[in-house]
């Protein structure tokens, strides 16, 4: 097959097989009425010390805007987002996993992918605490799922920092059309330090799921596919209207004060560069793993499938006032600001928490993974790798117990990945650019420009590197947790599914 490097477009050959498909008419966003409906918040759920949650797959309806017809959904807990966790470090959490779905999908199946063929059942689901150090059996490896009628007990025992943590499905092969139908939510895990800092809480404290979704006129989830019945598979979507919370074009009403927003991408593919107008600031104080070591003055941020930004926003000065949050150009909810003073004693501490940067000098090994993409017009329109191995070969990255590894990701397409281990946490050392060519031609990383530190919203503890094309992006890994076999892959769920994920395994020390 031909490698392919930079492709123009959608990255898609022409067909001699193609079907004629008839897509639907879809929404105009545009005439919908904007900031009609309040923004959903998901009900918290906090279990008492040994009680097991019990949390049910259904499909289920919800309106995402007044003027739409209710919406055919798969949901956790009745709702898209499911309901929101509360669990603390150090304090074990079981949740038991339901799935009441039903025994047939209503998205397209695409039986060439790995984990999707025709002899596995339709319906399939596992669930994945998105950030979580956990044991390998209560993970949600995308071969371990389980069909309609039963259910999985995990168990996460919570050894690590406060951080927003997200549960999401990740069975094999179809866990981008199970999420695109709704199946996520939020896990807040607290510990006694960040509950000291007096930071934004209760009320005061928000998930914001963001998504995006292709709906049709009649406000049903259309989602694309290829032109080939037999392949549906598309490497990449994008809707035409943006969720917040389940909801579009919300408005929230905010007291003049400072509150705290748990912001998480939960779109497919679609990437979120967020701001206030007139380039208004916050403060972001944690991204993926929890807090940074200081907060940060923020004009903008952006954040890739599956990465996490925790926010302060400060009202006070903007009593009576409406602003949005913006997407790009587009204003994808509103704060309606009361007019009422109040007061607020909550604080953003100067510093957070100490978070040191870990020394190159603790790797005992560096790995050098490329990020591949290849065509072939007969077989298959796009195919895209790991270190050029597909799901099913032998495991190539063995890390030992405890051990620390530098992995340098090379990215030879025209991509960023957003790359996802789980169970550990890692620092982004830096990206540096490299010339493409020159590797194509004789496997030597030759670089073409001085390596750039990651900004401080990217200094913290991370569970996701958006790698950037033609640069390698560097991230120092301690394997401290468990043993047993995990996975990494790219966050961009039709990327997933069509290879670029791979097994990694957790050796003992």
């Amino acid at each position: 097959m031909e490698r392919m490097v930079a492709m123009g477009g959608d990255g898609l050959c022409p067909h001699p097989a193609l079907d004629v498909v008839k897509r639907p008419r879809l929404l105009d966003p545009s005439a919908l009425s904007p900031f009609v409906d309040p923004l959903p918040v998901p009900v918290m759920l906090r279990p008492r010390m040994g009680e097991t949650l019990r949390i049910a797959m259904r499909a289920t309806e919800q309106r995402l805007h007044r003027d739409l017809p209710p919406t055919p959904l798969w949901t956790y807990g009745g709702s898209m987002p499911g309901p929101t966790i509360e669990a603390h470090s150090g304090q074990v959490l079981r949740v038991d996993w339901q799935n009441r779905l039903p025994s047939k999908h209503f998205l397209p199946i695409d039986h060439h992918l790995c984990g999707a063929e025709e002899d596995q059942p339709e319906v399939r689901t596992v669930v994945h605490l998105h950030g979580a150090r956990a044991p390998a059996a209560m993970d949600g490896y995308p071969a371990d799922w389980f069909v309609p009628g039963n259910s999985r007990l995990q168990v996460y025992p919570n050894r690590q920092d406060a951080a927003t943590l997200w549960y999401h499905d990740h069975a094999m092969g179809i866990n981008r059309l199970n999420m695109y139908a709704g199946m996520f939510g939020a896990v807040l895990l607290r510990d006694a330090h960040e509950t000291s800092l007096g930071l934004p809480q209760g009320e005061q404290e928000i998930p914001l799921f963001l998504c995006d979704r292709l709906l049709t006129e009649e406000g049903q989830l259309y989602y694309p596919v290829s032109g080939r019945h037999d392949a549906p598979w598309v490497p990449e979507v994008f809707g035409n209207v943006m969720l917040v919370n389940g909801a579009v074009l919300p408005y929230l009403q905010v007291q003049p004060r400072r509150y705290r927003f748990r912001v998480i991408n939960a779109a497919n593919g679609r990437f979120f560069h967020l701001s206030l107008p007139d380039h208004r600031p916050f403060l972001q104080i944690g991204s993926d793993q929890g807090l940074l070591a200081a907060a940060v003055r923020q004009t903008s941020v952006m954040l890739a499938p599956g990465e996490r930004a925790d926010l302060v926003i400060d009202f006070t000065a903007l009593a009576g006032q409406q602003i949005s949050l913006i997407n790009d150009a587009l204003p994808i909810m509103q704060f309606r600001v009361g007019s009422a003073p109040v007061r607020d004693d909550s604080v953003v501490p100067a510093v957070l928490r100490e978070l040191p940067r870990m020394p190159e000098s603790a790797a005992s090994r560096t790995r050098l993974l490329t990020l591949d993409s290849y065509s072939d017009c007969v077989a298959e329109p796009m195919l895209m790798l790991l270190n050029g191995k597909r799901w099913k070969d032998p495991v190539t990255e063995n890390p030992v117990l405890d051990s620390t590894e530098i992995w340098s990701l090379l990215n030879l397409t025209s991509d960023t990945h957003p790359i996802h281990l789980h169970m550990v946490r890692f620092q982004i050392l830096d990206r540096r650019p490299f010339d493409i060519n020159v590797w194509m031609a004789s496997k030597t990383v030759y670089y073409i420009g001085p390596a750039q530190p990651p900004p401080p919203d990217e200094q913290g503890w991370k569970d996701i590197a958006p790698a950037w094309p033609g640069m390698v992006t560097r991230i120092i890994v301690r394997f401290d947790g468990y043993v047993g076999r995990y996975v990494w892959h790219c966050h961009l769920l039709e990327h997933a599914a069509n290879e670029i994920m791979r097994p990694f395994d957790v050796l003992p020390a």
